[in-house]
């Protein structure tokens, strides 16, 4: 197995930092593009782009969820304490990205997704989907880095949710209305705060992942699975809610047979250190399975690549929707020494700030995972 060329990573990695690629904004549409002719370059014959609709950002439905939780704690008695539960449990459906309800009722724009597929050299038995998100996120106060440190490894909620969760239940509790009040104000200034901030350059989150992409498509086009299809998706949107991917398996999810799928997320893959997601939660934590985590530490020594340590992530990831849609997914990414990633949703996440070395590995990783899956495809 030969490894990525590092320097096309940073070539690839450098191009769509200079991109201000905010969700379904006409940047996004522009990165799509470049993806989809890098993808050609690479020798992918079948790439297409799919369009979709959605927010720019979560910020204005997590706060519209807070201001609800406010009114309803205005209200007192049990009708308030059972509407701020009800609240709160919206509030997670959405972060999640289970039920969007919301979201239909504000406003959206166009998002771009790039699809593109490699058949499989033999006779196709199963489907591998690799997904990268292209988008980049917007940054706020309550990005800064010692805020974010609260998280503390392993990271099970980032502190701004913490907050949120904390306020609710204390709104919820007659003796402690007014400091739970208190704590989902500074929420809803905090999200208010985000929907109002510019976009960061996301050379580490997710131009990494990106370029990964590209270069699995550079090892699968030359030498293909043997029984499986690689499906290469780059979906917008992923920063304001995990849009595109979500688009994406409501027109495809029939198509993909649980028993014959895997989906392998790659997501800020230049903080440091691999790490492969036991669960990941913004209020309540989702696992996933203990099988499919192991197949990427298989999948390492496969490629001759120490294994991913094994984390809890405070964050969202496309594959956590692959798995509620029923199917086996990984979620790959990275952390730095201090247990967080490198310069997560700061204007200071540029591409000299990424381990390009760090990089490498997860493709290897990635890459040893989907050849050790094809081998088992039966």
């Amino acid at each position: 197995m030969t490894g990525p060329d590092r320097a096309r990573l940073r070539a690839d990695v450098e191009a769509l930092a200079e991109m201000t690629r905010g969700s379904a904004s006409p940047g996004e549409r522009r990165s799509a593009e470049w993806i989809a002719g890098r993808l050609r370059e690479e020798g992918v014959s079948d790439v297409a782009l799919e369009a979709f609709r959605y927010q720019s950002t979560y910020a204005w439905a997590h706060a519209a969820h807070v201001a609800a939780g406010l009114l309803a704690s205005r209200r007192g008695g049990l009708t308030g304490s059972a509407a701020c539960a009800a609240t709160l449990a919206s509030l997670e459906l959405d972060a999640s990205g289970r039920a969007q309800w919301l979201r239909r009722l504000l406003p959206a724009a166009e998002g771009t997704n790039v699809v593109a597929r490699i058949p499989a050299a033999g006779s196709r038995r199963a489907t591998l989907v690799l997904v990268a998100h292209h988008d980049a996120a917007r940054t706020g106060l309550s990005w800064h880095p010692r805020l974010v440190a609260l998280g503390g490894r392993p990271g099970v909620m980032p502190p701004r949710m913490g907050a949120v969760g904390l306020g609710f239940a204390l709104a919820a509790l007659p003796g402690a209305r007014r400091l739970g009040r208190g704590l989902l104000w500074l929420a809803l200034a905090s999200y208010v705060d985000i929907a109002t901030s510019p976009t960061v350059p996301g050379a580490n989150d997710n131009a990494t992942g990106v370029a990964a992409l590209l270069a699995l498509a550079r090892t699968l086009t030359a030498r293909p699975l043997e029984h499986a299809d690689a499906v290469l998706l780059a979906p917008g949107c992923e920063e304001s809610g995990m849009g595109g991917t979500g688009a994406w398996l409501h027109a495809h999810r029939a198509q993909l047979d649980p028993d014959r799928t895997l989906v392998v997320s790659l997501d800020t893959l230049g903080s440091g250190a691999p790490i492969v997601l036991e669960a990941e939660a913004t209020l309540a934590p989702h696992p996933y399975r203990i099988e499919d985590v192991a197949l990427a530490e298989a999948g390492a020594a496969r490629a001759g690549v120490a294994p991913p340590e094994r984390w809890r992530a405070g964050a969202w990831t496309d594959a956590i929707l692959a798995r509620f849609a029923g199917l086996p997914a990984i979620s790959l990414l990275s952390v730095g020494p201090d247990g967080v990633y490198t310069e997560w949703h700061r204007p200071t996440d540029t591409p000299d700030r990424v381990d390009f070395a760090c990089v490498e590995a997860c493709t290897r990783i990635a890459e040893g995972t989907a050849r050790e899956w094809d081998g088992k495809v039966s």
